[in-house]
């Protein structure tokens, strides 16, 4: 069932009702709390169906007005009524009853809300909710033509695996012509959306937005100053190794300069795996992996697609990207993503499936707020289950050279994402810190952080105007701000559970299922620990994590 909310005034009495009553025992500020979690979930929920509505169809007129209707009218009341419920909760004296083993992160959190209320950007908030959702949009229209068809940019980057090396230089040129298109309105976007970013910052008392977005996230595990030993971990002990990859794929091509039309193609020559024939086929096969890792992991995607939650497809009108939903009220999340028959989109259902397992083993937990659990603790469930299920890719691949094929390149991509995260999260800390800033400074700024973790190997000579906007493909970077090192977090805890499962896989998926379960009852560092690994970024660590994987992609090597 899809939960209609149509206007405020059906919606306001059951604020009003929390806001007016009256609390005299903890049985009846318990009670509450699960009364506003319910109201939470109902309201989570309908915003929910909004977004992916226009997800969905951005060409869908009437989805467009629901969903602005949400945004412009539901929103900014509900923020209000929100900030007098948290103040009504801090400031009652029951508060000091409530057990803190099961309420204290709730509890810092909401206090945390207070702290960063400010009346005067509610509309600002609302503003850059709507202006964030322009870029997906812009990219969600944009198609390239290749023999006389019209396709998504992402159908068209599938083409890139292609064997013919002038075919792809071809189809990598029309992409980023494409995208050049709308490089003015992507900067104007930009530029809106950092003004009022770092207005909303200085008007919550912070010197910038970056300082600001960091409390807003509820960060209390770890600060700038570890983001940038992040940044030169993976530097220093992790693109040293994908400097060894590339070389390897460039001699494996025989090609006198690598160019970025060569990263895709598989460095055999093959033609692309091919791991399902269509949408149902990717569901089937996914099931039936998930399945061998554990049971219940196939029973979520097998109820997802037996109610309609699934959007897989790649097609005109369809924003980019992928996301698991979480619906809060239901407990079954919804999956959205655009396929064309790759590797990668097979990766990324079953990262999508890490992220629906985990809203299936918190949709019991009592209060709302517990099943919204912060990215760091998400994507490490995602990342996870992408090497978790590779020991049951057979299912994909019945041949063992493409098995084989399959896991190298996921390796690889394991190795190779981490150095584009600390490029995009070490750019963003620049640009809050320094409002006011030029696109000329921007752009200068981005080709330092992108040639500081881009591969010496890979030569992006005569495509510098490419190069200096790369940035404007990254969705992040408009709609969510500072969501992004948490992919690279992540990905060191995945590979660090990966490691344990390969000598003890009952044992770790277990310790997997128990940390998932526990949602945002617990922080980040105990979460981690209940997974059986650590919460660390030092050179060190990242060092071990980095070689274990390498050892692997040498083992897949001599083997091929």
């Amino acid at each position: 069932m899809r939960f209609k909310l149509t206007v405020w005034e059906r919606l306001q009495p059951f604020y009003e009702e929390l806001l007016q009553r009256k609390l005299f025992t903890l049985k009846d500020l318990e009670q509450w709390l699960l009364d506003r979690s319910e109201l939470d979930a109902f309201v989570s929920e309908s915003f929910a169906w909004r977004y992916i509505n226009i997800s969905s169809d951005s060409t869908d007129a009437a989805a467009q007005d629901s969903y602005h209707y949400a945004i412009q009218q539901l929103s900014p009341r509900i923020s209000d009524y929100s900030h007098k419920l948290n103040s009504k909760l801090v400031n009652t004296p029951l508060i000091n009853q409530l057990d803190p083993t099961r309420y204290g992160i709730y509890l810092r959190a909401v206090k945390n809300l207070v702290d960063l209320f400010r009346e005067k950007n509610i509309q600002l908030e609302t503003e850059v909710q709507l202006d964030s959702k322009v870029h997906g949009k812009i990219f969600s229209e944009m198609t390239v033509g290749i023999n006389d068809v019209q396709l998504t940019l992402q159908k068209a980057g599938a083409l890139l695996e292609e064997p013919r090396r002038e075919y792809r230089e071809e189809i990598y040129h029309k992409i980023n012509r494409r995208i050049q298109e709308d490089t003015e309105d992507l900067e104007e976007l930009y530029d809106k959306l950092l003004q009022k970013r770092h207005q909303i910052a200085l008007n919550a008392g912070f010197d910038n937005f970056r300082d600001y977005r960091f409390r807003k996230l509820g960060r209390f595990d770890y600060t700038p100053d570890d983001c940038a030993d992040f940044h030169d971990a993976i530097r220093d002990e992790i693109l040293p190794l994908v400097e060894q990859l590339y070389l390897h794929r460039k001699k494996a091509l025989g090609v006198e300069k690598l160019r970025p039309w060569d990263l895709h193609v598989d460095s055999s020559g093959k033609k692309p795996l091919r791991p399902f024939q269509n949408m149902d086929d990717l569901v089937r096969k996914s099931t039936s992996c998930l399945q061998r890792v554990h049971p219940q992991f196939g029973e979520v995607l097998t109820t997802m697609r037996e109610l309609g939650h699934l959007d897989l497809d790649s097609r005109p009108g369809k924003r980019p990207g992928g996301y698991n939903m979480p619906l809060l009220l239901t407990g079954v999340p919804f999956i959205f993503m655009n396929a064309s028959r790759s590797l990668g989109d097979m990766r990324t259902l079953l990262h999508e499936c890490g992220h629906a397992v985990h809203s299936y083993l918190t949709r019991d937990l009592p209060l709302s707020f517990t099943r919204r659990v912060p990215s760091e603790v998400a994507e490490l469930a995602a990342m996870s289950m992408e090497l978790l299920t590779m020991d049951h890719w057979d299912v994909f691949f019945p041949k063992k050279e493409d098995l084989q094929r399959a896991r190298l390149q996921q390796l690889e991509t394991v190795l190779k994402v981490l150095p584009w995260i600390a490029t995009i999260d070490k750019f963003q800390h620049w640009v809050y810190t320094h409002p006011g800033h030029s696109r000329e400074e921007r752009q200068e700024v981005w080709l330092k952080c992108f040639k500081e973790f881009n591969s010496a190997y890979i030569d992006h000579d005569g495509l510098e105007e490419y190069a200096a906007h790369l940035w404007h493909k990254q969705l992040h970077l408009f709609e969510v701000p500072f969501y992004y090192i948490e992919y690279g977090i992540a990905q060191l805890g995945a590979i660090a559970i990966w490691q344990q499962y390969r000598t003890h896989p009952a044992q770790t998926v277990e310790k997997y299922r128990t940390a998932l379960r526990l949602g945002y009852t617990r922080n980040i560092r105990d979460i981690y620990s209940t997974a059986g690994i650590s919460f660390d970024f030092s050179k060190d660590y990242v060092h071990q994590l980095g070689q274990f994987i390498k050892s692997e992609i040498d083992s897949l090597l001599k083997e091929n």
